[in-house]
């Protein structure tokens, strides 16, 4: 049992611990009286105040400084990658099984829908061979040149529409990626070989796969609304001897400054699929 000596002592040290949060005797919380704590809310949200108007103020300044359209920063992509269609680094099917390749020619044909003869009717048809450049106008919306997917032939999908797999000599599609202002010197052209010592026969469409230079250049998504990449088709004419086997095709952007040996970025310029036809 505790001593009597005890019960003042205990007594003291919870009113000592209940005066630390409130002491009715100088109206303090906390230690502090109510103008004291109105005075450092006052401030720290003075000082809050001014952070947030300091950013405020910075991004402004730095929004200032940039243009809605197009980047500020575009050094660290001075030339295009290359992609191909149907979306795929590995395409495997039986000719003989229309299910197998089924989802290859659904990817082309709805890849090919932007491009349709009556969707590119809006669109200008350009002079050949130059740059189509466009000086800023107030609606700041820009033209885009007209290119339409009869130009790629047998590999439309118009004449044929399993564009080539049901016959074993598939359609591959070959597009450069987008890079606002880009105006490849040259005469841009795709080329593709197969990684072996018997080359295979290819067709190319359009012609010698070319690609024109009024397709250049690209101004942004922004206020280049109907613009479309230029195409190249590839038509793999492969033979009996080329079936069951898995062939390694490279694809390169040639005749022009545009990079395609950056061994950091093999998609830099060029892309390698490989493609197996079993009878």
């Amino acid at each position: 049992m505790a001593s009597t000596e005890d019960k003042p002592a205990n007594k003291e040290n919870t009113s000592s611990w209940k005066d630390s949060i409130y002491n009715p005797r100088t109206g303090e919380v906390l230690g502090r009286t109510a103008s004291s704590w109105a005075l450092i809310l006052l401030f720290y949200l003075v000082f809050y105040c001014f952070l947030a108007g300091m950013f405020a103020l910075t991004m402004w300044v730095m929004l200032l400084t940039l243009d809605d359209n197009v980047p500020r920063y575009r050094d660290r992509v001075p030339s295009p990658g290359l992609v191909i269609r149907p979306h795929s680094l590995d395409i495997a099917f039986n000719k003989s099984k229309p299910l197998e390749y089924a989802q290859y020619i659904q990817h082309l044909e709805s890849f090919l829908q932007s491009y349709n003869d009556t969707e590119q009717e809006k669109n200008l048809d350009c002079t050949r061979g130059d740059y189509f450049n466009q000086e800023d106008t107030e609606e700041m919306i820009k033209k885009a040149c007209r290119f339409k997917r009869s130009s790629l032939s047998l590999c439309s999908g118009l004449s044929d529409t399993n564009f080539g797999y049901s016959e074993g000599r598939p359609c591959i599609l070959l597009k450069m990626n987008r890079i606002i202002g880009l105006r490849p010197r040259g005469d841009p052209y795709i080329n593709c070989t197969v990684k072996r010592e018997n080359p295979i026969q290819m067709q190319y469409f359009p012609s010698e796969g070319s690609i024109d230079k009024m397709y250049f250049p690209y101004y942004g998504k922004r206020i280049h609304e109907n613009y479309v990449q230029p195409l190249v088709a590839v038509k793999l004419l492969l033979t009996k001897e080329d079936y069951n086997k898995e062939l390694a095709v490279e694809c390169r952007v040639e005749g022009s400054d545009l990079r395609n040996n950056d061994e950091r970025d093999k998609f830099l310029g060029r892309i390698t699929f490989r493609i197996k036809v079993v009878e």
